[in-house]
């Protein structure tokens, strides 16, 4: 009789449909869940795990500041251009920072990093650099491969994930859009060396091997002295007057066999 009564008068309730009521009742826990893994997500960048610490791995840059980064060739000198933004190291267009470098150096190593590029940008991880305080040494290329001229008219050599101007990447690789972050990564162990992007290998080689060899007589690097043979060096971030970032860059040292 009550609902009836309700029914009747002014302000009449209907019973709420059982679908309605479940949403209602679900969006906020549904709302909060997204926030919490969002933010766990957020939490994750330029922080270790205790598995990867366990297994010997160091952050190159800890989100904060560029502790043990340096100007190439200028030690003690105060870093220009190259700033922290938002937990990336950050570098605009035309800043005029000039080459970044680790102030470590590495020989047998694994190195993860994750990264972006403005449009019609160009930048590159480069290591193995025969004179650390020149910015001269193999290069992990990234770049905007559909709008940048190097890339457009240098070919596959020279385009995203490519060891530049020596080998170029594989057909199946993954590039994401450009101002989305990639995840690249680089293996050298003895002898051994491994480019991968977005968990896809893009190139392998040997150094001294007649193929590395033949390779360097035919690139830009045919003149530089030493150029290919395995020394330990800085991890050099390049300024190539382009807006990129870097994020999330952990390495960790490896005994070759």
């Amino acid at each position: 009789m009550k609902q009836a009564q309700d029914f009747a008068g002014g302000n009449a309730r209907f019973p709420e449909n059982p679908r309605t009521a479940m949403r209602h009742f679900l969006l906020p826990i549904v709302t909060a869940v997204s926030l919490l893994t969002a933010a766990v997500f957020a939490g994750e960048s330029n922080a270790l795990s205790a598995d990867e610490k366990s297994a010997g791995w160091r952050l190159l840059f800890d989100g904060k500041t560029l502790d043990g980064w340096q100007p190439i060739g200028k030690a003690g000198v105060p870093i220009k251009g190259w700033v922290v933004q938002d937990g990336a190291i950050f570098l605009a267009k035309g800043a005029g920072g000039g080459d970044l470098v680790t102030t470590e150096q590495f020989g047998d190593f694994e190195l993860t990093w994750e990264w972006k590029i403005g449009a019609v940008g160009n930048s590159g991880l480069k290591y193995n650099l025969p004179d650390p305080k020149r910015g001269l040494g193999f290069e992990y290329q990234m770049i905007d491969d559909e709008k940048h001229p190097d890339g457009l008219r240098g070919g596959k050599l020279h385009q995203t994930a490519a060891l530049y101007d020596l080998i170029e990447p594989s057909g199946d690789r993954k590039v994401k859009p450009v101002g989305e972050w990639n995840e690249s990564r680089i293996v050298v162990k003895g002898d051994h060396v491994e480019q991968w992007l977005n968990g896809v290998k893009t190139v392998e080689f040997e150094f001294g091997s007649d193929d590395l060899k033949a390779r360097i007589a035919k690139s830009k690097y045919k003149d530089a002295a030493n150029f290919g043979v395995k020394t330990k060096s800085p991890i050099l971030l390049q300024d190539h007057h382009d807006e990129v970032f870097f994020r999330n860059l952990k390495v960790r040292v490896i005994e070759a066999k």
